[in-house]
């Protein structure tokens, strides 16, 4: 079975698929003029501008749940995996395409935004709707969207199994009980609604993620000698001057990329979903704000991580034959036993907890993103109708998988993983590419307006972008009630 997902995931992520990804990350950066850098300080200000409605959730609620899918496994066990396979230089590649793909989650969550409907009084849109009504390939969309449901079904498997591991590491927990007391909570939850999902997500993804970033602070500055020789090592190894490495240069490119991508999403299409949820009066407010969740998911969140394993030295690294290049800790499975260890070398004994209650919470906001995901995709295709069966054999199936994932080897769910985020960002990258230049008018539209002091609003027919029928549709009730 291994073998087979492996065989699967040599086509998804070959090499010059990886490289496709850093071209595309580069060619929206170049089109929108290198958006990441000219409006920084309007991502940070338009995160908490708007409000929630009865349809709607806030910007900020609508980040929170991105980033809560964003921030999870991959930030702790896929950089330590990244790391293993890629040496330092990976840390390199995964900040440069969380750079890039900036760009690229700026165009799909505009785009989602754009051709957004409401379904039983909720916003809904991403990939599949977009798909739809911006390209007119009902196909494509259909097939996004089932991708999407079984990506995120084996994804979560992926985060109960690094959860429990780092729980049974910890606190020697059995992981049968502590999957079943996990997967149960995400129940109570996932069954709980959209408004329920984006409330959680609000209060519990600031917390977690402040948390963690503090304590890799913590441990940077009781290592602070070493900081600047760690960023040395990474630029060296990146590039394949750092003798040690200079043979694995494609492979720190690889895995960088890869499991960049898998811990923040840019370019796979699951941004945009709850983007589309969001309360805002232009697309682009939302673009905005999803471009910069993708630096705190990868730019602070896992070089976090990155910095407290290499500042500690606690990890090592195998060439492509499977001997070691570095082996600084001896037989120690890849994932989060290499952040635990490392923290526990600075402060005994509070590493295996720490790290545990960490991923516990990471872990858990993606699950219920994913959840969330899965679900709107589900809405696209039974068209809002009164399915509850459908909708309830999903969550089932979400929990199902998720315990299946505590029970299984790491490596089978990984490598499951990485065939779901595979063929989503196949799939969605071609869309983005074809339907970029809606995105492109819009944000033009949006620097037009701020330039002339007002609060942009958005006027789809005006612009001469069609099929955008939630926004045609508020535009005509305004000129009904003004009249």
């Amino acid at each position: 079975m291994e073998d087979f997902i492996n065989s699967i995931n040599g086509v998804l992520w070959a090499t010059p698929v990886i490289y496709i990804l850093l071209g595309v990350g580069l060619l929206f950066s170049i089109l929108t003029r290198f958006l990441q850098v000219r409006h920084f300080p309007e991502m940070i200000r338009l995160m908490f501008d708007g409000k929630s409605s009865e349809a709607g959730v806030s910007s900020f609620q609508a980040l929170s749940m991105s980033l809560g899918g964003r921030v999870g496994t991959g930030n702790i066990a896929g950089v330590a995996t990244a790391i293993a396979f890629g040496g330092p230089g990976a840390v390199f590649w995964m900040c440069a395409i969380a750079f890039l793909g900036a760009s690229s989650a700026f165009i799909e969550s505009t785009l989602s935004q754009i051709y957004k409907v409401k379904i039983n009084g909720e916003y809904r849109g991403g990939p599949s709707f977009y798909i739809e009504k911006g390209i007119g390939w009902r196909w494509f969309a259909v097939l996004f969207a089932f991708a999407s449901m079984l990506g995120m079904a084996l994804l979560s498997g992926t985060q109960s199994n690094t959860t429990v591991v780092a729980i049974k590491n910890a606190f020697g927990m059995n992981h049968y009980l502590s999957g079943a007391i996990y997967v149960g909570i995400f129940g109570l939850i996932i069954f709980g609604g959209v408004k329920r999902i984006a409330g959680f997500a609000q209060i519990i993804v600031p917390f977690m993620a402040i948390g963690y970033i503090l304590m890799a602070l913590v441990m940077m500055v009781l290592n602070i000698s070493e900081v600047p020789a760690v960023i040395t090592l990474i630029f060296r190894s990146a590039f394949g001057l750092e003798p040690a490495f200079g043979g694995i240069v494609g492979m720190a490119v690889m895995w960088g990329v890869k499991r960049g991508i898998f811990s923040n999403e840019a370019g796979q299409g699951s941004g945009a979903h709850p983007s589309a949820a969001a309360e805002v009066s232009h697309p682009a407010k939302q673009g905005f704000v999803q471009a910069f969740s993708v630096y705190i998911d990868t730019l602070l969140v896992c070089a976090a991580t990155a910095f407290m394993i290499l500042t500690t030295g606690m990890y090592n690294t195998q060439a492509t034959d499977g001997s070691y290049i570095v082996n600084n800790i001896g037989e120690v499975e890849v994932g989060p036993a290499y952040t635990q260890i490392a923290i526990d070398s600075v402060i005994p004994g509070f590493g295996a907890g720490f790290v545990a209650v960490a991923l516990l919470f990471f872990t858990f906001t993606t699950l219920v993103a994913y959840y969330y995901i899965a679900e709107t995709n589900l809405v696209y295709l039974t068209r809002g109708k009164d399915m509850k069966w459908a909708y309830h054999l999903l969550r089932f199936i979400m929990i199902a998988i998720a315990y299946y994932g505590v029970v299984k080897s790491a490596a089978l769910a990984w490598a499951l993983g990485d065939v779901g985020v595979g063929i989503m960002v196949w799939i969605n990258v071609i869309a983005i590419l074809i339907l970029a230049k809606p995105a492109l008018i819009a944000l033009k539209d949006y620097e037009r307006q701020k330039k002339l002091g007002l609060d942009p609003t958005f006027d789809p027919v005006a612009l001469g972008i069609k099929n955008a029928d939630y926004w045609e549709e508020k535009i005509k009730k305004e000129k009904e009630l003004a009249s």
